[in-house]
Formats: structure tokens, C-alpha cells, sequence
């Protein structure tokens, strides 16, 4: 029988904060969005001391005013990178591997009939937690849907060391026993609300149901989701490799009226889509743009714009993508109003090893220019730390004209944000 695992680090976010600050494990921890805005991120003991998902930051300042709460800004370069030695350790130690999320990845565990699952899980959660320092938990099951099952059970219950593993028919009807059905993979906010309505409760009550009521109230999504925790394996497994679409958006620390600093915000979105799209090798074909005003603002004029242009030839070029979203932008902008938000989205995402090129627009010589710059950029910063390389339509104008120019992240509040330990050689720890 073929098995699935699911690795899944704890607290994410939390846990890349306190790798480096070992003064911070058991005390509640928090990581704020963009622009410090409200809680996205909580370590164990910030959600059992009652802070919710979500909360604004202002407001969980008032509440618990008395509480001794680490509280970080986002820092995603810092994040992406000790996850990709997560990920870079689970993929030597598992036959094949997909990441699926910055945090989770799942694994094709075909070929260990003879190994102990439940001793390989916990050795692998072991060996990063002591050479990373992060903490993952892993579940183990013949579906994608029970792996995700018992991952949340590994997570959970600290009698499973970190390892859950769902390898019989009564383990899989006693797991399914104490799910909620709410938090079954799979099943969305709609399908939950309307679950419940119906009294079914638990993962195991939907399981029950005959598969022909199943398919004709959730068709063909929530067909498959049964079936998968019923035991039969039915979710493609390439559809855990790589994203069908890519967002970057952001909220901004004031309001913005003017095009110019506005097209650089959109510039770094579409910059940052481009640089996702190559690492997981792949290509777009359309790219989407979307501004809007604050809606909390009724004494203000209000205004929401999206717009999509189409790539001729699929691409994942810096340049290319960067091209058509100040395209769209200039499209959807309108004077007179003042921005809050934007947005970049990558869509209609391929494959780039199998490109289809249009040869109405086709410069081979330019495609092949612009993808040989990125390859160098990406390694420039890679190396020395993210946006050592940017377009000059990334770039922030300095203050009084000053100095060198500010990059992305300079745009954006983060008073709380920690070093890049392991990405810039000036934010390096110092050891005493």
C-alpha cells in the first residue's frame, strides 16, 4: 500500500523567530502582517492566552496590556530561508517530495514497505528540530486527506512525538471519530456551515454518508474528499507541486494618490510574482492588477480597479512581468482618489519546461536575454540578501532626494521586524 506523510512545521512563523532567540521558547510569541497591522502569526501559548487570529495590533495592545508577549513584524526573507532548509532536509530523507506550502510539504512515501513509519517520522522531526531548530510535526496515511488528518493529531498531542501515523482501518474510524468536520482539507467555509446544519459534526459523520448524496450536494470536490477519507487515494499528486495562481498585495502605511509611487508598488508586486513563478519553474500567461481605496474612509471618494493583460508567449521574466502589470495599471488608474491597497496576480501558471511561444511577438534573443539576467539577479540576491538587485522601477526615491535609494521593503511598516541572521552578512548573530 502506498503511503502519503505530511510535514508540517509548527507555528511557522513564531518558530523562525525564536530559532535565533532561545529566550522565547514556552512564552507567548506573535508575528504581525504588513505594515504591523494585526496578528497572522501565533505560537502556542499566544493562542492558549486567548489572542485571536487576526486581531489588530492596537487592539491586542490594549487587551493584554499585562501579558509578556513577543511581538515580531513580518520578516518573510527570514522565514523563506529557514524553511528552505526544512524543506531541503525532508526532501533528501523522503523517494519523492512536493513542497506544497512555505510551511508543508507533502511526500510519496513508496518504496519503505519495510520501514517503520512511525520511527522514520519521528527521527525526521528530530533531526531538524536539531539542525534547524524549528519544530515539525508529520502525519502519515494511505490518502493526502488522513495524512493532513493526522498531522493535526501529531501537532496536537505531544504523546505522538510528533508523529502520527494512520495505517489501519481502525485507527482511520477513531481519528475521524474525534475530527471536527470543520477542519477537514478540503472542505470550505460554505460546505462546513452547510454541514453543520445538516448535524454532521465530525469527519467520520460525513464519511458515513452514502457517496451518491455526497456527490449530488458537493459535487464533485466534496465527492472526492470522502473518498479520500474513506481511504481511497484520489487527489493527483501533481496538483501538490506547484500553485495555479500567484498573488502579492499589500495594504499601504499611509494612502497614495500619486501614479509614480504608486507604479512602484505594483513594479515590487509584479517583481516578487515573477521571482515565485521561477522558483517553482514555472510560467504565466496572464497577469491581473487590482488597486482600491480605503473603504473605511466614507468621508473619502471611493474607487476599486482590475484589470488583466495577456502574455503573447508565457513567461517568468522579471521584465516581462513588470512590463504588462504598470500596463494594467495605467488602465485602471484614475486621479483624484487616494489608494490604499494593490495588487499583482500571476494566473493561467504552466509549466516553463514546455512553453508554447507566439511567433507574431517572438524574440528568441531577448527571451533568452531577459531569463540569463534574472538567473544572475536571483543569485546576486540570494547571496548577498534580497533586493541587492532591483529594477529601476522597484526603487523608492530616498528622503530629500539623499542617499541610495529605498527598496520594497522600505516602503513598509515593520517596527518590530527582526535581522535577516541567515541572509545578510551585517545582520550575522555575534556570539559572546
Amino acid at each position: 500500500m502506498r503511503y502519503y506523510a505530511i510535514c508540517d512545521c509548527d507555528s511557522c512563523y513564531a518558530s523562525c523567530e525564536r530559532v535565533f532567540r532561545p529566550d522565547l521558547v514556552g512564552k507567548p510569541v506573535v508575528v504581525l502582517s504588513n505594515n504591523d497591522g494585526c496578528v497572522v502569526a501565533r505560537s502556542k501559548e499566544a493562542k492558549q492566552l486567548g489572542i485571536p487570529m487576526g486581531m489588530p495590533f492596537y487592539q491586542m495592545r490594549e487587551r493584554f496590556a499585562n501579558a509578556d508577549v513577543a511581538v515580531f513584524s513580518s520578516n518573510y526573507e527570514l522565514y523563506a530561508d529557514i524553511t528552505r532548509r526544512v524543506m531541503d532536509i525532508i526532501r533528501d530523507a523522503s523517494p519523492e517530495f512536493y513542497r506544497y506550502s512555505i510551511d508543508e510539504a507533502f511526500c510519496v512515501l513508496d518504496g519503505m514497505e519495510n520501514f517503520d513509519l512511525k520511527e522514520w517520522g519521528e527521527q525526521l522531526s528530530r533531526r531538524i528540530l536539531k539542525w534547524v531548530g524549528m519544530p515539525v510535526s508529520i502525519g502519515i496515511a494511505p490518502t493526502k486527506t488522513l495524512a493532513k488528518c493526522a498531522d493535526r493529531f501529531a501537532k496536537n498531542y505531544p504523546g505522538y512525538r510528533h508523529c502520527c501515523v494512520i495505517d489501519t482501518d481502525e485507527k482511520r474510524k477513531k481519528a475521524l471519530q474525534l475530527f471536527p468536520v470543520k477542519e477537514v482539507w478540503g472542505i470550505g467555509r460554505r460546505h462546513r456551515e452547510h454541514l453543520e446544519g445538516l448535524g454532521i459534526m465530525t469527519a467520520y459523520d460525513f464519511s458515513m454518508k452514502p457517496r451518491l448524496w455526497v456527490k449530488k450536494e458537493f459535487h464533485v470536490t466534496g465527492e472526492r474528499t470522502w473518498l479520500e477519507l474513506n481511504g481511497t487515494d484520489c487527489i493527483p499528486t501533481e496538483e501538490m507541486g506547484s500553485k495555479k495562481s500567484i498573488c502579492t498585495s499589500r495594504s499601504f502605511p499611509g494612502m497614495i494618490g500619486d501614479f509614480t509611487e504608486l507604479s512602484t508598488q505594483v513594479s515590487n508586486y509584479a517583481a516578487r510574482c515573477a521571482e515565485k513563478l521561477r522558483k517553482q519553474h514555472s510560467v504565466c500567461h496572464l497577469v491581473m492588477v487590482f488597486i482600491d481605496t480605503n473603504h473605511f474612509r466614507t468621508d473619502l471618494p471611493q474607487y476599486e480597479g482590475f484589470t488583466t493583460a495577456t502574455l503573447l508567449t508565457p513567461d517568468n521574466a522579471t521584465q516581462s512581468i513588470v512590463h504588462a502589470a504598470l500596463h494594467c495599471l495605467k488602465a485602471v488608474f484614475r486621479k483624484g482618489f487616494l489608494y490604499k491597497r494593490a495588487g499583482v496576480i500571476v494566473g493561467d501558471i504552466s509549466d516553463a519546461a514546455h512553453v508554447q511561444t507566439n511567433f507574431i511577438d517572438f524574440d528568441a534573443g531577448r527571451y533568452d536575454k531577459l531569463h540569463r539576467l534574472d538567473k544572475v539577479i536571483d543569485k546576486l540576491n540570494k547571496l548577498e540578501g534580497s533586493e541587492t538587485v532591483v529594477l529601476a522601477s522597484q526603487q523608492y526615491t530616498a528622503p530629500q532626494g539623499k542617499g541610495k535609494a529605498a527598496h520594497f521593503s522600505d516602503a513598509i511598516k515593520h517596527d518590530y521586524r527582526s535581522p535577516n541572521y541567515t541572509t545578510r552578512w551585517q545582520d550575522i548573530i555575534v556570539c559572546k
